[in-house]
């Protein structure tokens, strides 16, 4: 298996690797390794004494990686742990700072395609959606335990769902709802779709997706540990699937790229707030026609990019 191919493609793989630069010699920390495929490609530009740090949730995901990326010895570091611990994740394997770092977000296309997962409302399975095993509580936990406005608060919030409090109210009358297939009919039932569109259920499991794992917490809390970390001219590369997470990314790149972060309406500036970063995409990159077509998982992707200004530069 060549370093540039894997079982699925990665999203934006050659748009990543043209970001990041990686060089030989360089540090890299892949914050979502899934199953090494950007990974791969990192370590094959940086040879033939680049490092990279892959980080994971899922332990699935890992082993995976760890098959892919074999050949590159011990120039990859694998370690189970959330990108949200990224700090500490570098301390701890002696990392000072880094020239590049992919963040690669959501559900990967392996677990989408594990009906156990209970990710996929296509596929009947268990209703988990857990990337990690050993979170304490599964999205069955959420639908059969939340109260109404609890669960249309989720449902509204992180699924962008207008009509989250219909749906949640279905859920408490039909509950408990063990499968994937369950929870995905009571959605349907709750908005009477019609054929055609996106299935009822998407926005659903979107959000109850996003609550199990803590998506949007977790990247709040490693975007400043990103910054940080990267070395003057390091590089963050953030693939975003849903407009939430771009939302976060783009708002704080914008303003960590700007001098002054005062109200527009204030005469004088009183912030001291100085740009840390420059951004290298002020629109995001998106996927080519024939990667869409290739992969229509592909088709909501945003990849942005930001780049470690110097102390010069600011």
């Amino acid at each position: 298996m060549s370093a540039a191919t894997t079982p699925h493609q990665p999203v934006l793989y050659q748009e990543s690797l043209d970001a990041l630069q990686p060089r030989d010699g360089g540090c890299y920390v892949d914050g979502t390794v899934g199953a090494g495929g950007h990974a791969a490609g990192i370590l094959a530009a940086s040879a033939p004494s680049g490092r990279l740090l892959g980080l994971d949730v899922d332990p699935q995901a890992l082993t995976i990686a760890g098959q892919h990326l074999a050949e590159f010895g011990a120039r990859a570091t694998l370690v189970h742990a959330s990108y949200a611990h990224l700090a500490q994740q570098l301390a701890a394997i002696g990392w000072d700072q880094v020239d590049g770092i992919l963040l690669d977000l959501g559900a990967s296309s392996m677990q989408f395609e594990s009906a156990e997962r209970g990710f996929a409302f296509s596929l009947d399975g268990p209703l988990d959606m857990r990337m990690d095993p050993g979170l304490a509580h599964s999205a069955a936990d959420l639908v059969n335990e939340l109260s109404e406005q609890d669960l249309a608060e989720i449902i509204r919030e992180y699924g962008e769902e207008p009509r989250a409090r219909t749906i949640a109210r279905r859920i408490i009358q039909e509950r408990p709802i063990e499968t994937t297939a369950e929870l995905a009919g009571v959605v349907a039932r709750a908005l009477r779709a019609r054929r055609g569109g996106i299935h009822p259920a998407t926005r659903t499991f979107q959000a109850l997706r996003i609550a199990v794992n803590g998506e949007l917490d977790n990247l709040r809390a490693v975007l400043p540990q990103a910054i940080e970390a990267l070395q003057p001219g390091g590089r963050l590369a953030v693939i975003a699937f849903h407009s939430l997470e771009d939302r976060m990314v783009k708002q704080y790149f914008r303003r960590e790229s700007q001098d002054c972060i005062c109200p527009p309406e204030q005469p004088v500036c009183t912030c001291e707030h100085r740009a840390s970063i420059k951004e290298v995409t002020r629109k995001p990159l998106r996927p080519s026609a024939a990667e869409e077509s290739e992969n229509p998982r592909a088709r909501s992707a945003r990849l942005r990019v930001a780049e470690k200004l110097s102390f010069t530069e600011r």
